[in-house]
C-alpha cells in the first residue's frame, strides 16, 4: 500500500492538474459561447463561477503549498465548490427534463436582474430557472451541457474527496 501512495501525484501536482483542468472546462465554456455562439442561461453562468471558485481554491492550494491540516482545508473548500456546481447542473438538468407545458417563463437576463434586485432575491430567482435554462441547445452522445457540466463536477469532487481523505505528508 505505501508503494501505491508513494507513486501517487504530490496534492500540490494533484491541485495544478485540478486548476488545470477547470482552465480547460472554462475554456471550451468559452469556445461554446463565443464561437458556437450558444448564450449561457443564468445557471450556466453560476455553474461557470463554480468551475472558476474550484480552480481559483486549487490553484491557491498549489501556490500556497500548505502543510498538514491546510491540505484538507483546501481540499474541502474546492469539494463544497464543486458539490454546489453538481447542484446547479442537477437542478438544470430537470428543468430540461420537464414537459414543455410545465417549464417556467423566460425571465429577464442576469445583467438586468443584478442591477435590479439584491443579491439574495437574484439567487432565488437563477436557482428557480426559467425557460431559457430548460432549452437543450446542444448535445454529444446524447449528454447536454449540464449533464456534461456534472460529469465534470463529480470528477472534481471525487479528486477533491481523495485529497481531502488521502494520507498527509511525513514532516521533512
Amino acid at each position: 500500500m505505501s508503494v501505491l501512495l508513494q507513486r501517487l501525484p504530490s496534492h500540490g501536482i494533484t491541485n495544478a492538474v485540478v486548476a488545470f483542468g477547470c482552465a480547460a472546462m472554462m475554456g471550451v465554456a468559452l469556445y461554446m459561447e463565443h464561437a458556437m455562439l450558444l448564450e449561457p442561461c443564468p445557471l450556466c453562468v453560476m455553474q461557470r463561477v463554480m468551475v472558476i471558485s474550484v480552480g481559483i481554491v486549487c490553484l491557491l492550494a498549489f501556490i500556497h503549498g500548505p502543510r498538514g491540516p491546510g491540505l484538507r482545508l483546501y481540499g474541502g473548500v474546492a469539494l463544497i465548490c464543486a458539490v454546489v456546481g453538481g447542484g446547479l447542473s442537477s437542478r438544470q438538468l430537470w428543468l430540461q427534463s420537464l414537459p414543455a407545458d410545465q417549464v417556467p417563463a423566460c425571465g429577464a437576463s442576469l445583467d438586468y436582474l443584478m442591477e435590479v434586485f439584491p443579491l439574495t432575491e437574484v439567487l432565488a430567482m437563477v436557482l428557480s430557472g426559467d425557460g431559457t435554462c430548460a432549452e437543450v441547445k446542444w448535445s454529444l452522445l446524447g449528454i447536454t451541457i449540464p449533464g456534461w457540466t456534472l460529469l465534470g463536477f463529480i470528477g472534481l469532487g471525487s479528486v477533491m474527496t481523495w485529497q481531502i481523505l488521502r494520507p498527509l505528508p511525513k514532516a521533512s
